[in-house]
């Protein structure tokens, strides 16, 4: 049975105990805590072993010093061209000053959500469709020196923050589509009628030249003609036999030539062809 002496004592020495360990806080690392003094802000406590005034002092926050991902939700962003893309990111951050965190912001994350959200809606805000899905650097870097001066006040480092996602909504994908699809036809079209054009030239080119080799053949063979018949004149002036000999050919290849065609059954030359051939000379002299 316990005296009230004893009891006492052993009242203070549980005191004892848990006044100490009320004093004495072990910080893992990672993390820093905030610590108020009657309801005040005190001091922030490092990792390691240490020491508060009991009953005074109360760690009021237990944040952590490692980086925090925060995952931007997708948004709705009109370009400036009345364009409709859906982007969404993610933010690298970290707590170097608790204590700003903590007293200078109601909620620090859903703060740089909201941050991130509202400078990247005013960034995207300013460009076109086309710049703003080939320009995610840009837009990166953009978003980074917009939101970096505002969260450093809560004693917040922005890491980095990268664009997952800039994408046409579903109706801008579909409007898209359709130009690609009607520029790939206009395209054919247009190598369609380029074929046919230089089909045409090439045609024309090769008529041209067709009609310019008869035109030269046919030269060529009045010059033959006219030598032809220079010599057949100067050879009559000697005598009859040149001139019989070359209307005897000429007469040979024209019932020749009368020969081959389709209609021609029997060609009948005559039996007697240099009386023939003078015959004709003797007509013609009249």
């Amino acid at each position: 049975m316990l005296t009230p002496g004893l009891t006492v004592v052993l009242f203070l020495l549980v005191l004892v105990i848990v006044t100490i360990a009320m004093g004495v806080r072990l910080v893992p690392q990672g993390y820093k805590y905030v610590v108020q003094r009657l309801g005040k802000y005190h001091t922030t406590l490092a990792p390691g072993l240490n020491i508060i005034i009991p009953y005074m002092d109360t760690v009021a926050f237990k944040v952590t010093t490692k980086d925090i991902v925060l995952d931007i939700p997708s948004q709705d962003v009109i370009t400036r061209d009345n364009a409709v893309i859906i982007t969404n990111a993610v933010a690298y951050i970290n707590i170097v000053s608790p204590e700003k965190a903590v007293y200078g912001v109601e909620d620090y994350r859903v703060a740089i959500q909201t941050l991130v959200q509202t400078s990247l809606r005013s960034i995207v805000g300013e460009m076109d469709l086309d710049d703003a899905l080939a320009s995610r650097d840009m837009i990166k870097s953009k978003l980074k020196e917009a939101i970096s001066d505002d969260i450093s006040d809560w004693g917040i480092m922005l890491k980095t923050v990268e664009i997952q996602d800039i994408n046409p909504s579903q109706t801008m994908q579909r409007a898209m589509e359709e130009q690609a699809s009607a520029e790939r036809a206009r395209r054919a079209t247009v190598t369609r009628a380029e074929g046919d054009k230089t089909a045409a030239i090439l045609q024309a080119d090769g008529r041209l030249e067709a009609s310019r080799r008869d035109a030269e053949a046919k030269i060529v063979l009045a010059e033959a003609d006219r030598s032809a018949i220079t010599k057949v004149a100067e050879a009559a002036q000697s005598g009859e036999l040149p001139l019989v000999f070359l209307l005897g050919q000429r007469y040979v290849d024209a019932m020749r030539k009368m020969g081959e065609t389709d209609n021609a059954k029997i060609v009948i030359l005559p039996a007697d062809l240099p009386a023939a051939v003078r015959g004709i000379m003797g007509t013609l002299g009249k």
